[in-house]
Formats: C-alpha cells, sequence, structure tokens
C-alpha cells in the first residue's frame, strides 16, 4: 500500500533554486534537514524535494492542479520572469494544461479543471472543507 510520495527536483545551485521554488509555491519549505535540501507538502502525504545536484534530464513533468491557470501564467511572468506559455484544452479533456521549465530545465506542468464543481469536490476530497 502507498500512503505517500515525494519528487525530487536537483538544481545545480541551492540558493537560486530555493528562492526560484519559494517564489513559485508561494510559501517557505515545511523542512529543511541539511544544507542543499528541502521539502514541501503540497497536499497531505505529497512531498516535493528540492536537492542541489544534476537536473535530470527526460523526466516530467511534474504536474500541478491549480484554481486558474491564467492567473497563474501572469503571476509566473510577473514574479519569476517565466516566458508565456501555450494553454491547451480539448473537448474529451476535463483540464486545461500548459507546461514550462524551470532555469534548469526541470519540466513543470501546470492544469486546472473546466468544471469548477469538480474541481471544488477534488480539493474537499483532499484537503477537507476549510479550503
Amino acid at each position: 500500500m502507498i500512503f505517500e510520495m515525494t519528487y525530487q527536483v536537483r538544481v545545480p545551485h541551492f540558493k537560486e533554486g530555493l528562492d526560484w521554488y519559494r517564489t513559485f509555491l508561494n510559501r517557505e519549505p515545511d523542512f529543511t534537514p541539511h544544507e542543499g535540501f528541502a521539502e514541501w507538502e503540497l497536499i497531505p502525504g505529497a512531498w516535493l524535494q528540492l536537492a542541489e545536484g544534476t537536473t535530470a534530464s527526460g523526466s516530467g513533468p511534474l504536474r500541478f492542479g491549480i484554481r486558474s491557470i491564467e492567473d497563474e501564467r501572469i503571476r509566473l511572468d510577473r514574479e519569476l520572469d517565466v516566458q508565456s506559455f501555450e494553454i491547451f484544452a480539448r473537448v474529451e479533456v476535463p483540464v486545461k494544461w500548459a507546461t514550462f521549465s524551470d532555469p534548469w530545465g526541470n519540466l513543470i506542468g501546470l492544469f486546472e479543471y473546466i468544471d469548477k464543481t469538480e474541481m471544488q469536490e477534488r480539493i474537499t476530497s483532499i484537503l477537507g472543507s476549510k479550503r
């Protein structure tokens, strides 16, 4: 039985990477056990690890579900100089999505549920009714 997961992203310069991911995630890490390593618990039991090291090419993207992909695109351009990225949608797919990379080439994806009732049901099932 799997009850937790982690996904590790590596950057060659930890301080720069930490600053970038703090801004991207809008918060400080939840756990920094030693130099060159930090973790954020994104949702209960799902952790993003940032480690100093060689970027893993060919992996990803790591996709994040968000409330508004358009709002996030504006924020990422303003705060992190993420160049505008294309947002995709298909009639048969229940989400809109986009992919870009961090400054070190790690692929990151965003997706947004088109049906806001479905999105709220997912949020409530994962995080409870407080969010």
